[in-house]
């Protein structure tokens, strides 16, 4: 499907911030029965609305065609396991939380996060389209609904007597084409005195960085502050807070309450970063414009790198199957004859092959067997978890590699 104008506001969507081509759909991993077949391949270009700076995809697939059957699994990150895990202790102690109150989480995985709350004996419900990933939830004891959310299964779930004190929304934002449904959901479902918390990827961040490959079909918008706030204003949602977290090469998480008598008060945190944003041009086109030629550099530079290595007779193997992984190899058409294979410690990924690129994804241990001259950290962002659990790397000589925002070795 393609939109030719804003799906939140109806502005024009005229100035492009990245085409990066034709691509596959980023979690659309191929079995060896399949290598044969056809493959999909959708254009992949973001654009900019110049009337209230949202980012989003000009093009974009179903949802229900990318989230149904997944292959993303939260818990198999030690790393986010533990953002998850401090998060629920903060919320607990700032919302004073317990028995007597409810968390949802919309687009809850396999329980990574609710998981915490319930050990503390907080009522918690799971929303999760993908049913094989909520079987994985429920398997682990966190009660979980298989739907996509929206103003109707709000409904559905008022009926039934939920009424949150907090709604958790973790990288999912960006995941809804429909996104005024979407946040009216959030706004209808939510307890009046309750706290609506998001997180979302920082564009400030993906522009600063060069993070392009953040960019896929499953990502239908980029925010940064100024945007996601005009979002939920129009719903009758207040951002009052915002912290600034590492995770996803840089995100933020804000905090929401309805808006009008009652509201909570704005912290200062809300202004010092929208004159931020505003001082580093994300309310100007031309920024926008610049970036799309830095997404250039960094290909010649990854490219440079490989075409180095093999000439030199190195062996370069990858880390990770990221969906950002797969738009950046797509991207960049680096195929098996460049990096033959990568590994991953989920066994839904082992055994099958990237997509578009055909590279097939091993266990870790592989990296041991065949003691490659660098390994290329494909989910960049968690490059201090990977070089400490894959420091035997070190022991052959071995080096890692990150690709964004330019090429280095480590």
């Amino acid at each position: 499907m393609s939109a030719r104008a804003c799906r939140f506001c109806e502005g024009p969507l005229e100035v492009c911030v990245a085409d990066l081509g034709m691509s596959p759909l980023a979690n659309s991993f191929v079995s060896a029965e399949r290598l044969g077949a056809m493959e999909p391949f959708y254009p992949l270009a973001a654009f900019v609305c110049g009337a209230c700076f949202l980012v989003q995809l000009g093009h974009f697939e179903a949802p229900e065609r990318i989230f149904s059957d997944y292959v993303y699994f939260s818990s198999f990150s030690d790393l986010w396991l533990k953002h998850a895990e401090t998060y629920a202790e903060a919320m607990i102690e700032r919302l004073g939380l317990g028995a007597q109150s409810e968390v949802v989480e919309v687009a809850s995985n396999d329980g990574y996060l609710l998981q915490y709350f319930r050990a503390r004996g907080i009522k918690v419900l799971g929303v999760e389209p993908a049913a094989n990933v909520a079987q994985a939830a429920i398997a682990r004891g966190v009660p979980t609904e298989v739907a996509f959310f929206g103003e109707s299964f709000a409904a559905e779930l008022r009926r039934r007597g939920h009424r949150p004190d907090l709604i958790v929304a973790n990288n999912v934002l960006a995941h809804v084409p429909q996104i005024n449904n979407f946040v009216r959901g959030l706004q209808q479902l939510l307890a009046s005195t309750g706290v609506l918390t998001i997180e979302v990827p920082h564009l400030l961040n993906l522009i600063a960085q060069s993070q392009f490959d953040t960019i896929y079909h499953e990502h239908f918008y980029y925010f940064s502050l100024t945007a996601a706030r005009a979002v939920l204003a129009r719903h009758g949602l207040s951002v009052f807070d915002v912290e600034e977290l590492p995770t996803h090469g840089g995100s933020l998480r804000l905090f929401a309450c309805h808006a009008g008598r009652g509201a909570r008060p704005e912290t200062p945190a809300v202004g010092a970063l929208l004159a931020r944003e505003q001082a580093a041009g994300l309310d100007r086109l031309d920024t926008y414009r610049a970036f799309a030629g830095r997404i250039v550099e960094t290909k010649l530079d990854l490219l440079a790198f490989f075409l180095e290595a093999r000439r030199a007779g190195k062996l370069v193997l990858g880390y990770g199957a990221p969906a950002k992984g797969n738009t950046l190899l797509n991207y960049c058409g680096i195929g098996p004859e460049l990096l033959p294979c990568t590994v991953d410690r989920s066994p839904h990924k082992q055994g099958l092959y990237l997509p578009g690129t055909h590279i097939p994804v091993l266990h870790p241990d592989e990296l041991m067997r065949q003691r490659p001259a660098y390994v290329l950290i494909l989910p960049w962002n968690l490059e201090r978890e990977i070089v400490a659990q894959m420091a035997a790397v070190h022991d052959w000589g071995g080096r890692f590699v990150t690709p964004i925002p330019r090429v280095k070795v480590i």
